[in-house]
């Protein structure tokens, strides 16, 4: 778990890399091309491995719960207090994730849409979903997908020009039928943010999210992380075949999650966490922690993750790290090694090349914790 999430964190850290920049620099190149579609958010309809991030943080959330339930119970410690320690930790999560989004601006900006703060949202009720039955988990599951897959299509569609809220006419996204109902900024959690976002105070109303992303997704992301509740529960009791159990519950997903969207009855969008993208993105989960059991726990080649299980143990500290640190560690080292200090490749590979240097510092901050035993827990 800890290698996965540390590959999980890797990724994300590795936004530094710049990758599109690059790209821009080489139109024709299929290469780079590939690379920065990867290391961006599909637009809406689709997935790239960056689109894999937030559903494999939220889906290893779930992992690791029964393990630390399995600890409180163990001390004897009484559900109330296990309770509170749950929303301890969920408001923790929600402010930090506030916190974040707020770098830069002139007042706190309230908008609960990342990934540390749709989790915080969550994991409350996934705190009492995990003090029920494996079957529970699975019926939870299917409660919250169908749910929230007919609040999205009962949730009638505004008539309204989409220029109005962000999105060209010409978009190549405009769904029609059923599927018009996930629309972007004119389905039901766009809605929901109309009115909840403009409850705090802001620089200006909230009309819409630029990207579409939205509050409400905070429960199928909680679907997601039950998805990680029952592969932790799997794990945790060292089910027989658990590698098998793992590749075709990750097929089913990808395979439903699929069908559901080609169908047109809910298309796989990561941005507001449909249905089908639970699937679809639960499915790659599963598939890659079966890859990660595998290659750590079957076969016994741990030394080459050892580089990923110094982030995975400490993926709150890299979080913050990478949303904190960057323009820092990039300028001090113009500063100490001059203005032209990236750019000895040439200039087109300046991005990469400051990206490589400060995710090399991120890396060694990490080491150093770990070294010393520094663990930022919540």
């Amino acid at each position: 778990m800890d290698a996965y999430r540390g590959f999980v964190m890797f990724l994300m850290m590795a936004e530094v890399l710049q990758l599109g920049r690059v790209a821009e620099n080489f139109p024709e190149s299929t290469f780079w091309q590939f690379l920065a579609y990867h290391q961006s958010h599909a637009e809406w309809l689709g997935c790239s491995l960056h689109d894999l991030i937030q559903p494999s943080f939220s889906f290893l959330v779930g992992v690791a719960l029964p393990y630390s339930l399995a600890s409180r119970i163990s001390k004897s410690e009484p559900f109330g207090l296990q309770f509170a320690h749950t929303l301890r930790r969920s408001l923790i999560l929600i402010l930090l994730g506030i916190f974040l989004r707020s770098i830069g601006r002139s007042q706190t900006n309230f908008t609960f849409e990342d990934t540390l703060t749709q989790i915080g949202l969550g994991y409350p009720l996934l705190f009492l979903i995990a003090q029920r039955s494996f079957r529970t988990g699975w019926i939870a599951l299917g409660v919250i997908l169908v749910g929230y897959w007919l609040a999205f299509v009962l949730y009638p569609v505004p008539a309204m020009a989409p220029e109005r809220v962000g999105v060209p006419a010409d978009w190549p996204y405009h769904f029609t039928g059923i599927a018009a109902h996930f629309n972007k900024n004119t389905n039901l959690a766009w809605a929901f943010d109309t009115w909840f976002l403009n409850l705090f105070p802001r620089e200006e109303p909230f009309l819409y999210n630029e990207g579409g992303y939205a509050t409400l997704s905070f429960i199928p992301t909680l679907a997601t992380m039950v998805l990680g509740l029952q592969a932790g529960r799997w794990v945790r009791a060292q089910s027989a075949g658990l590698f098998k159990r793992f590749l075709i519950v990750g097929v089913a997903g990808l395979l439903l999650g699929s069908l559901l969207s080609v169908s047109g009855l809910c298309p796989s969008v990561k941005r507001i966490w449909t249905p089908s993208w639970v699937l679809f993105s639960g499915g790659w989960c599963f598939l890659l922690l079966a890859l990660f059991y595998f290659l750590i726990d079957i076969r016994k080649w741990q030394r080459w993750s050892f580089p990923l299980l110094v982030i995975g143990v400490n993926s709150i500290a890299a979080y913050c790290m990478a949303h904190l640190f960057e323009p820092f560690i990039a300028e001090s080292f113009r500063t100490h090694f001059g203005p032209n200090v990236y750019e000895f490749l040439g200039e087109p590979y300046a991005p990469i090349l400051r990206g490589l240097i400060v995710l090399l510092c991120y890396w060694l901050i990490l080491y150093w914790m770990y070294q010393k035993k520094l663990f930022i827990r919540i």
